[in-house]
This record gives C-alpha cells, structure tokens and sequence, in this order.
C-alpha cells in the first residue's frame, strides 16, 4: 500500500496559494538528502515513484524540480519551497522513531556542465543516485520523447542523430561563459551524447567521494526491481519495506529501431561502453 496517499488535485487557485505558502515557509523547509541525477529515459520515474512510497521518505512537491541546471537563478528560496518543512522531520523522528528523508529526480543533472558543482556548493552531503541504460535505447526512447512533447521537428531518428554535432555545437562553452543561459538544443537534442557516460559519472566524482554515489542499471530494474530497490535502501541506510507492486512508469510504445542503425549504434558506442566497464569494474549486456 502506498504509505503517503494522493488527495484530489487542487484547482488553480488552491495550487497559487499553496505555492505562496510554500515559499514564504521555505527558511524552515529542508534540502534534499537523495537526487537522483540521471539519466534520462532510464527509468528514474519508476526507481522515484518506488522510493516516494517508503514511509520514511517524503518527497519534493514535484518529481523534477530542474533547480540545479534550469531554475538556478530563482535562487535556494525557491528550491526549499520544493520541499518538506523541518519540523515534520523533528516530529517523525522524534515520537515516531523513524528516519524521515526527502528527494527529487531531475535527469538533466547529470548531464548538465555546471550542476555537480552547484550540487556540492548546497548539499555537499547529498547521496545520488545514477540509473544508466542501453545508450542505443536511451537515444531512440529520448528522440521519441522530445518528438512527442513537441520539441522535435525533425522526422527521422537517423536524420536527428547525424544533425546532433552541430545542434550542439559550441552549445557547452555557452553554458560556461553564461551561466543563466539555457540551452535548449543541449537540453533536448542531445540523443548520443548522454550516453557516453564515462566522463558524466567522472565529472561528478570529482566533487562527490564514491560513498556518496550509487550507479544502477535499468535493466536490472526491469528484471529484479526488488533486489535493487533493496540496494537502494540500503544506500540510503533506510529499513527494508517493499512496495505491493513495482509499476513501471513513463513507458511509452513506438516502431522498433531500424536493425541498421541499431547496429551503427551499437559500433558507435562499443568503445565508450568499454571504458565504462573497465572503470565500473562492472558489464552490461549493451552489445546488441
């Protein structure tokens, strides 16, 4: 059963108040204790809904509250209004003799130039959590993505791919000179270069000791969601509880990829792949 159940949804007027209140209150609101940092479209809504319904984890107000690379200059104000007040923290911890943890999910973060630093300057502390997949399959889910919200004019997944060098061109220095610049084309059409994951997980360590991040795959999600659920608590250093079923979320159906490309793809990403297990010390069935 889910242990923080959903009331209806307020109407536009309720949810305006509801912000306000929130952000008047947010000095006494807390900072995250877990973000899961990505990637995108490998199962982070899932591993999130999963964690959400744990009783000792209160989550932020929304899934991605994208403070870290797109709201950045709303200021810390705003990203505490995001989050449980301190004081129900207190109250759990002390009369209930439970942890009490909260967390968002926001897959740009990891790989976005400058959130790991900002991320250390405010939650130095903060674990993360990185959930990586196929990246061939994470390409093509993430061009179906964007093609549906919209954000993808380009018909074919094969023409967006050859067009993605020079979409983001010159896109990251951008960001680093200007750093309230958002990139759309970084943001969204990024298919190939999000799975080359070696130097977004290194980038990371480099503010961050090991302890502090736990690397998951998806497909481990997919087929033993409870053994890495359990591993997640763990660290977390949170006490065993299981959800009644693990629903998957954010699944969406669409034509296979083309065996060609599939195959270009896979020779695309073989080396990256490889560097990866060498430095994980681990191998992932991403060779097909």
């Amino acid at each position: 059963m889910n242990q923080h159940p959903a009331s209806n949804p307020p109407s536009p007027f309720d949810s305006l108040q509801i912000g306000v209140a929130r952000f008047l209150s947010a000095p006494l609101r807390m900072l995250p204790h877990f973000i899961i940092i990505g990637v995108q479209k490998a199962g982070t809504s899932s591993l999130y809904n999963y964690l959400s319904q744990h009783p000792c984890i209160y989550p932020a107000c929304t899934k991605e509250v994208h403070y870290f690379d797109l709201n950045f200059s709303r200021g810390l104000t705003w990203y505490r209004s995001h989050f449980p007040l301190q004081l129900k923290a207190h109250y759990q911890t002390l009369f209930k003799q439970q942890k009490f943890l909260t967390g968002e999910a926001s897959p740009y973060y990891i790989f976005h130039p400058l959130v790991a630093e900002r991320v250390a300057q405010i939650v130095p502390n903060v674990k993360l959590i990185v959930l990586l997949r196929n990246p061939v399959d994470r390409a093509y889910s993430h061009y179906q993505h964007e093609f549906k919200l919209g954000f993808e004019t380009i018909l074919s997944f094969e023409e967006a791919i050859a067009k993605e060098e020079e979409r983001l061109a010159e896109e990251a220095d951008k960001i680093g000179e200007n750093p309230s610049y958002n990139s759309f084309n970084y943001q969204h059409y990024s298919y190939l270069s999000r799975g080359i994951y070696l130097p977004q997980i290194e980038k990371w360590q480099q503010f961050f000791k090991p302890e502090q991040i736990l690397i998951l795959a998806m497909d481990d999600l997919l087929t033993y969601p409870k053994i890495l659920y359990k591993k997640t608590l763990d660290f977390l250093e949170l006490p065993e509880w299981f959800p009644q079923k693990f629903k998957k979320y954010n699944r969406n159906q669409y034509s296979s990829l083309n065996p060609e490309t599939r195959q270009k793809l896979v020779d695309y990403f073989r080396p990256h792949n490889q560097r990866l297990y060498e430095y994980l010390g681990v191998r992932y069935d991403w060779e097909q």
